[in-house]
This record gives C-alpha cells, sequence and structure tokens, in this order.
C-alpha cells in the first residue's frame, strides 16, 4: 500500500516483513559426564503494516550464528556462543541464547529464545533454561543431574519452550514457526536438541532445522539451518570421549513493500516485490 503525504512529499509505503536473529551454539562437553544443553533459536518477529518512506535508506542486518561450545579435556565450562542480532530498520530480533556447556553450574542464557541448561554428574538442583525476549520465542528447557544420562535441555524455538532433559534423555529443542512472507512456507527458528552421557538418548532439534544433539559421543552435534536462525545442538560425553557443541544458524530478513525497491545494497535475492537478504545491507524504496 502507497500513501501519499501531499504534492511533491515522499511516498510511504506500509511494508510487511520477517526478522530472524542468529541462532545460538550448543553446549560442548568434558569428561566425567558432564552434557552440554541444546543453543536456543534466534528471535522471530514479523508483521505487517510498518511505514517506510521513499528516498530513504534503511539498514538491514543479518544476524550470524553463534559458535558450538568446544571440547577441553576435563576443564570447566565449556558453553556455546550467544547468536547474533538481525535488524530491518527499527526492528530488532534477539540472538538465541546459548547451550549450557558442561559443567556443574551450566545454565542456558537469556535470549530471542533462551538456551538450554546442561547436564552434569554432580549432584544438586537442575540446570536452568534461559528466558526468551517477549514476543519473539520461547524458553530453554533445563538439565538434570539425576539418573543415568544426565540429560542437558533443548533449546527454545520460536513455535514452543524446549523440553526439559531427564535422567535418561535429553530434551528436544523447541519447534520454530512458519512464515509465507517469501512466497512459499518456510519454518523458522528452531531450538537445537539437547545431549546425553553414556546409553540415554539425545534430543532432536526443532522442526528439524535445529541441530539434533549427541549421546554416547556417537556422531557430531547438529548445526542449526542456515538462514533459519536456529540452534545447535548439544553434546554428550562417552566415558572416555567428549566432543564440540554444534553452531547455530544464522538469520535471514525478508521485506515486502509491494513495490519495487529503488536501490539496494548487499545482494538480496528479488522475487517480484520480495527482498530476502541473508547478509547485511540496505534497502531504499
Amino acid at each position: 500500500m502507497q500513501i501519499f503525504a501531499g504534492v511533491g512529499a515522499s511516498s510511504v509505503f506500509l511494508a510487511n516483513y520477517l526478522v530472524v536473529a542468529g541462532g545460538a551454539g550448543g553446549g560442548g562437553t568434558q569428561l566425567g559426564g558432564y552434557v552440554g544443553g541444546g543453543g536456543g533459536a534466534g528471535g522471530f518477529r514479523t508483521d505487517t503494516g510498518f511505514a517506510v518512506s521513499s528516498g530513504v535508506a534503511i539498514t538491514v542486518t543479518v544476524g550470524a550464528g553463534g559458535a558450538g561450545g568446544t571440547f577441553v579435556g576435563a576443564a570447566a565450562a565449556n558453553s556455546g556462543t550467544v547468536g547474533s542480532n538481525s535488524v530491518f530498520s527499527t526492528i530488532t530480533s534477539d540472538g538465541g541464547g546459548y547451550g549450557g556447556g558442561a559443567d556443574a553450574t551450566s545454565d542456558g542464557v537469556a535470549g530471542g529464545n533462551g538456551g538450554s541448561g546442561g547436564g552434569g554428574a554432580s549432584a544438586g538442583s537442575v540446570r536452568a533454561g534461559g528466558t526468551a525476549t517477549v514476543g519473539q520465542g520461547n524458553n530453554g528447557g533445563s538439565g538434570t543431574t539425576s539418573g543415568l544420562n544426565y540429560g542437558s535441555g533443548g533449546g527454545g524455538g520460536a513455535g514452543s519452550t524446549g523440553s526439559a532433559g531427564t535422567g535418561s534423555a535429553g530434551g528436544n529443542g523447541g519447534t520454530g514457526l512458519s512464515s509465507s512472507i517469501s512466497g512459499s512456507s518456510t519454518v523458522y527458528a528452531g531450538g537445537g536438541g539437547g545431549g546425553s552421557y553414556n546409553g540415554g538418548t539425545a534430543g532432536t532439534g526443532g522442526s528439524s532445522i535445529g541441530g539434533n544433539g549427541v549421546a554416547n559421543a556417537v556422531g557430531s552435534a547438529g548445526t542449526g539451518t542456515v538462514n533459519t536462525g536456529s540452534g545447535g545442538g548439544g553434546f554428550g560425553p562417552s566415558g572416555v570421549s567428549g566432543g564440540n557443541g554444534g553452531a547455530g544458524g544464522s538469520g535471514v530478513v525478508i521485506i515486502n513493500a509491494g513495490v519495487v525497491a529503488s536501490s539496494t545494497t548487499g545482494s538480496p535475492t528479488v522475487s517480484g516485490t520480495i527482498y530476502t537478504f541473508t547478509g547485511s545491507g540496505t534497502i531504499t524504496f
């Protein structure tokens, strides 16, 4: 929709947008039964009717995914890294909160979607999941110190909270949400799955776009799917082997103002009046 503000004045267009931040990395592990948690997805914001003026360059920032926590032997915490924010004009989506690392006090942290708590062999309270930014996503699941396998939680997703880890399994990542702003229905912002120790079961990534967790050091922690803002999976060790958490997926910004832009930078993909940014740039209508 185009609104004219008067003769000789700039036009104002009403844009639809989707802004998804980078997903966070899952927690890595150390030996001794400490389990990395799943990373939270990047914040998810979408709306219609956002006013943009002709002739004004609008900044677009696409957030990178956070790195997974690394394996550092018997050392202390190896938490993942938070995702980076994505921005369209005054609209900011917060990067995902990282999954707790493999030590005795590994809580997840806050973000667009919360990271999950790590699991641990040490007795004590559960490892809390991180909280989500209001209106952008859901909390991460908690990890546990109970049972035989010390499951870590799943990272929060845009569609649901990450599941809590149990004594026998890592929690699943929260589901993503779909959007058709690109012209086809696509799911974004799934949480990363949690890991578990020894013979337990790993958590799966949300909506098959979050990274899967690892159990018993079998395989690699899954990475969040690129340009969906999904979280990375947490790593669960065996008694003799550890590993790294999965990286979060990069975010995306999609804009449709119903008119062809006069100029862009950053090489967005263009389909009619739909502009998909997978890297940072500007757009001018």
